[in-house]
This record gives structure tokens, sequence and C-alpha cells, in this order.
């Protein structure tokens, strides 16, 4: 590969373009703050918590109204059961109330949850005199004296509150202030009935509606998810057409698509007819380019070479180094078209074979052997024409400066970019010396043929197709290239 010493050269470099544009393929777009999500994401996002809120109003919804309709089936009852006390109850000839059982077996058994109380209010529910059922045996209902007071001013009225039973329970009662005939002042009739199975039911009730709503909602993001899903796909599917032609692999979209992204693909190929147009129109400029600045060079070439001297020997140089540079800057100008032009692929290993083959005979008489291999199915996204020089240019220099051997490896780095490393056996540079054989016509060893272009050329070719050359020290011993290039898609 490279010599050691500053008293040999490089075999080819090319000038740097002081305007050299940047990569022709883009890296990763800088993602808007605000997309930080998918757009199926955001969608099924959006979907779930409309469902979930939904979801939730449609439980507590049902869960008061199930808890509305018990109680008021509950005060029914109990008004009924006030309707039953009145309208058996009498006043006895000493004025004290006397009232009928109820039909309601559970009013007869002591501490059964269903009891009932007539009281006169002046007194209160807790006196002696106060008319009790069965059930509550020796106790009271207890009624809250704001109740007592509420019902003075509302009579012939149910209210309905809550209160504790005998034995703790939750009760909900039925209280009426009403005058019986023969009584001076009113009596408080008051049902009451154990609240607890109906809140056991409520509360089943809750679960069961949590559990289906539940099962639900997550039926319903499903659906949401296939939905986005199979209407997406379209948008999906232009995605994957145009990755393949951004690889190389189509020259447009063909895919049929909705009428809302049927404009899309309508204006996209419209880009790409145009992008291909001005492709065209710049090789067209860059081969008349080519063509008027080579016949003034070669008629300068061939003048001084008529008139042997100094002067045709300065002329002889700078016409030679002209023509060096024109090729140069015309073919980055033809590499930058190409790329931005058909995506036409080239398979890597046919040309590491053609060029290994080549190669060892142009050095047979040093005895060099190269050894190449690459991965199956690797593919240059550019013309072959620009990989043979890539290549060519890298291999040539390594057998040059090689000892007997030289190993070339292409692989895969990832979907978008394939590695070609080139290494030798031979005596390499130092690190000093590296970046120096980049610059254009560069030459380390004088007594070496050649212009001094060669990796200079393949720096600048590599960075218009977007890639890059990096310089190291090979375990061979020798100097270690390694060239990154696009890849084409399978």
């Amino acid at each position: 590969m490279s010599p050691a010493s500053s008293s040999r050269r490089f075999s080819e470099a090319p000038i740097r373009n002081p305007l050299k544009s940047g990569p022709l393929i883009p890296g990763p777009l800088t993602r808007d703050p605000l997309a930080g999500s998918s757009l199926v994401g955001r969608l099924v996002w959006l979907a779930a918590v409309w469902s979930v809120m939904l979801l939730i109003g449609a439980g507590v919804g049902l869960s008061l109204s199930f808890r509305n309709h018990a109680y008021a089936e509950q005060e029914r009852g109990l008004v009924e059961d006030i309707a039953s006390l009145l309208a058996g109850s009498t006043v006895a000839d000493d004025g004290e109330v006397v009232a009928p059982f109820l039909t309601d077996a559970r009013a007869t058994r002591a501490y059964s949850g269903k009891y009932w109380q007539v009281f006169d209010p002046k007194k209160g529910p807790g006196m002696a005199e106060a008319v009790r059922s069965r059930s509550l045996w020796d106790q009271s209902l207890s009624t809250p004296p704001t109740v007592v007071d509420r019902l003075a001013g509302a009579r012939n009225q149910t209210l309905f509150y809550n209160t504790v039973g005998p034995l703790k329970q939750p009760l909900h009662a039925a209280a009426r202030m009403i005058g019986l005939p023969g009584r001076p002042g009113p009596v408080v009739f008051v049902v009451a009935e154990d609240r607890g199975p109906i809140d056991r039911d409520i509360r089943k009730f809750e679960i069961t509606t949590a559990i289906f709503l539940l099962a639900l909602g997550v039926g319903l993001v499903a659906a949401v998810v296939i939905q986005v899903r199979v209407g997406l796909h379209p948008v999906f599917a232009m995605g994957r057409e145009i990755g393949d032609v951004r690889r190389g692999k189509a020259q447009r979209l063909t895919g049929r698509y909705p009428s809302e992204l049927s404009p899309l693909a309508v204006e996209m190929n419209a880009l790409l007819d145009h992008n291909q147009e001005v492709v065209e129109r710049q090789r067209t400029h860059v081969g008349n380019l080519a063509h008027a600045l080579k016949t003034p060079i070669s008629v300068m070439l061939a003048e001084a070479e008529s008139a042997p001297g100094p002067l045709s020997a300065v002329v002889t140089r700078q016409a030679e180094a002209m023509r060096g540079h024109v090729e140069h800057h015309l073919r980055r100008a033809r590499a930058a078209a190409r790329l931005q032009g058909s995506g036409e692929s080239t398979p890597v290993e046919p040309v590491l074979a053609e060029l290994s083959r080549t190669l060892e005979r142009i050095f047979q008489d040093k005895g060099v052997l190269v050894e190449w291999e690459a991965d199956e199915g690797l593919a240059f996204l550019g013309e072959r024409q620009d990989l043979q020089e890539l290549a060519g240019n890298v291999l040539e220099n390594a057998c040059k400066w090689c000892r007997e051997l030289v190993t070339a490896e292409a692989r895969a780095d990832g979907e978008a970019r394939l590695i070609l490393v080139v290494e030798d056996d031979g005596s390499g540079l130092r690190p000093e010396q590296r970046a120096e054989v980049l610059k254009r016509g560069a030459r380390l060893d004088e007594s070496a043929p050649g212009s001094g272009l060669g990796l200079a050329i393949v720096d600048e070719l590599a960075r218009a197709y977007g890639g890059s050359l990096e310089l190291s020290d090979s375990p061979l011993g020798g100097l270690k290239i390694v060239l990154t290039l696009p890849r084409a898609g399978r």
C-alpha cells in the first residue's frame, strides 16, 4: 500500500474542491419535537382516550341509574307500608294510637331489618308511649330532630332519610307526620328497612358493569388499531414504494392509491420526472464542458511537444495537470448527477472479481495476490463505472505499495450503506502522512509514476455519493482503507 517514508508517493490524489458539495444521500431527518409518536399511535391514543372517557361516563351513569332505581323501589315499598299503617290505625279512648301489624312477616321477627314505629313528635320516638313493631323489640328507631322539624313544616308529606338500626345496620327510613281523628295532636309514622342488601346489589352491579365495560374498552381499542392499520395501509405502501425509488429498485410510484393519496402520488411522480430531466440536462452540460475543455488542452499539449524546450516542458506539465483536474471535477459532477438520477444499482461481487484478476495480471512481476470476498447480493447505489473507479483506485494503490498480499472485503453496513475494506502487507503510512495523501496531487514518493490523484479521487467521489474514506493501520502491517458508500436495496 502506501510507503512509510516521505521518499515514496501515493498513487493518485485529486484536488479538494473548495466548493465541495455535501452528501447527496441525506441522513436522518430532524424530528419535529411535536411529532413524538406515529400517526397510528396518535389515532389509537385519541380513540382510546375518548373510548375510556365515554365508557367511564357510561359506567358512572349506569351505576347512578341503578342506584337511584333500587332506592326508588325501596322508597315505594316504604310509602306503601306507611299507607297500610295509616289505613289500619285508630285512636283509643285514652288518646293512644292503636296500629295494626304489617302484612310483611319480617316486621314480626326481632331485629329482622324491617321496622315501623308511631310516636308523638312532642314526646319523641324513644318514649315508652311510642307504638313500635315487634321487630324492634325493646329498641326505638333513631329519628334526628332535624327530620321532626322538617316534618312539622311539611305535614302529610313523606320524607326519606338514612339512619341506623338496632344492630347498627344501615337503614333507609320514610316518615310522615299526620293527624288522626280523635287525637288532638299529630303523630309521626316511621317505616324503615335494612339498606345492606340493596347496597350489596349496587356493588355487585357496579363490579359486573365495570368488567363488561373494561372488556368492551379493550375490544374497542383493538378494533381501532385494526381499523387504523387497515385504513392507513395505502400510506405505508406509498412509503415503501418511495423507499424502493430511493434505493434504486423502482423508477416511479406505480401503486393504486385511494383518492386522497392519488394526487400525492401524481405529484411525486412529477417531481421524479422533473429531477430526471434536470439530471439529463446536467449530464449533457457535463459532456459539452468535457469536449470544450479537452480540445484546447490537447492542442496545447500537441504544440508543446512540437517545440521541445524549457517552456514546452512547463506547458506540458501544467496542461497535464489541467487535464487531470478537469477529469476529476467532471467525474464528481457525473457522480452527483447519477446519484440524483435513475437510482441504478451495481452488484459489488463481479466488480471486485474483475478488478482482482486485472490487477494480479498487471502486477504479476511483483507476484501480488489479491484475496477478496463480498456479501452475497450486495449492491452499490450508483453506476458500474463509478464503482470500478472507486474500488480500482483503492486496490491499485494497495497493489502498488504492498509486498505480495492485498485483501478486500465488502459487507453491508445497515440498510443504506456498504463498506469496502482494503488492506495490504506493505510498510504503511505514518498518521501525519495520511491527511497529506488525500490532498490533490500529493506525491510522497516523487520517483514513482503517477499524478497524485488516486486516493483524492476516491475521497472526492465517495463524498459526492454521501460516503467517506478513512485510513488507518492494518494488522497485515501496511495501510487499511475503509470506503463507505451508499447501498442499493435488495
